[in-house]
């Protein structure tokens, strides 16, 4: 097949996803003050992948594959911090009720995983401003807040990334092969 450019761009019926239009929403069960403050501060995160396993057989010598389980790697944003550090406190609020620092114990209110878990979605827009898929993180909660680095040298707005563990995504909404239309 020659190259032909009007059949590259007919193929790309929409004008390709953009990977600046998204938001991303996380609901903090602890400390939800900053839960409004989310979608203007995260400044990078990914759309979800997961992985179906493999059992691998062997019948007369030859390996036989089957579908095994699948399992979802772990979800990681990138956040900007204010002065006011809302949405860090949040996090490492909700992160010191799963396990303390000084006693290693769980807070009397998230005893339960249904307590101290939550959910998060991502959403990716169209180029019109019109969500085209939304994908809902199910049983989320906090594993690793990464340090915040300082430095005399740096100009700029201080980052940091949480990394969230969860059971599961599912596509909740958006518009799916309509890209940008009502």
């Amino acid at each position: 097949m020659a190259f032909n450019i009007n059949a590259f761009q007919g193929a790309m019926k929409f004008g390709g996803a953009r990977p600046s239009l998204f938001q991303v929403n996380i609901t903090n069960p602890v400390n939800g003050a900053s839960d409004i403050q989310v979608p203007f501060m995260v400044r990078a995160a990914q759309i979800p992948g997961s992985t179906l396993g493999v059992v691998p057989l062997r019948y007369f010598g030859r390996e036989v594959k089957f579908a095994g389980n699948r399992t979802f790697e772990p979800w990681t944003v990138t956040i900007f911090n204010d002065e006011d550090f809302a949405i860090r406190n949040a996090m490492e609020e909700w992160s010191n009720a799963i396990s303390s620092h000084e006693e290693n114990l769980r807070e009397l209110g998230s005893a339960s995983p249904v307590l101290y878990k939550s959910n998060a979605q991502v959403t990716q827009f169209s180029k019109t401003g019109v969500p085209v898929r939304v994908y809902d993180f199910v049983g989320l909660f906090p594993s690793e807040i990464s340090p915040i680095e300082v430095d005399w040298e740096s100009e700029g707005i201080e980052t940091y990334t949480a990394t969230f563990q969860y059971d599961y995504w599912r596509v909740s909404g958006g518009i799916t092969g309509t890209a940008g239309t009502a």
